[in-house]
């Protein structure tokens, strides 16, 4: 199937595609056109649009499009994706950007990408492996039951005993 957006991704636009090809449509092939452009090549092309003004799937209630994909398409029980969910919902929303600890890094990174990196597909390429890491912090962080333990206190973030 076929994805189209806007083009220049900075979050969102990075995000979604990276949830769409893991958990929703391996195979897609995400398009980046001009902003203006979405509905048309959507229609035109018979693609699923994103992340713009009007698409299939784009922000509503306050939520960015990532989190209303992973609700659309029953993923919410992945306690991890839930994780990373809020993670990109505070990168994306800026009235937001301080609710969870990890969006203004995931910010960062998207901003420093687009000046890094003029080619989306290339962005979207390199970008991937940010949301791969950040969903196995996810899943490694949400299946602990309890990440603050004394046994825990004083231990590194580069492993349990702090040494690199």
């Amino acid at each position: 199937m076929r994805w189209v957006t806007r083009a220049r991704p900075k979050t969102d636009r990075i995000a979604c595609p990276w949830l769409i090809r893991r958990f929703i449509d391996p195979q897609a092939e995400i398009h980046y056109v001009p902003p203006g452009d979405v509905l048309t090549v959507a229609e035109r092309t018979d693609a699923r649009s994103f992340d713009a003004p009007g698409a299939e799937f784009t922000h509503r209630d306050n939520r960015c499009t990532f989190e209303v994909l992973v609700d659309e398409f029953g993923l919410g029980d992945d306690a991890a994706l839930a994780r990373l969910a809020r993670i990109v919902h505070a990168a994306d929303i800026a009235a937001d950007l301080h609710t969870d600890p990890l969006g203004p890094g995931l910010l960062a990174i998207g901003e420093g990408g687009l000046a890094a990196e003029a080619d989306d597909h290339r962005l979207l390429e390199r970008g991937t492996f940010v949301y791969d890491a950040l969903y196995a912090w996810c899943q490694r962080h949400t299946t602990t039951p309890d990440t603050t333990s004394p046994e825990r206190e004083g231990a590194g973030s580069h492993g349990e005993s702090g040494v690199i």
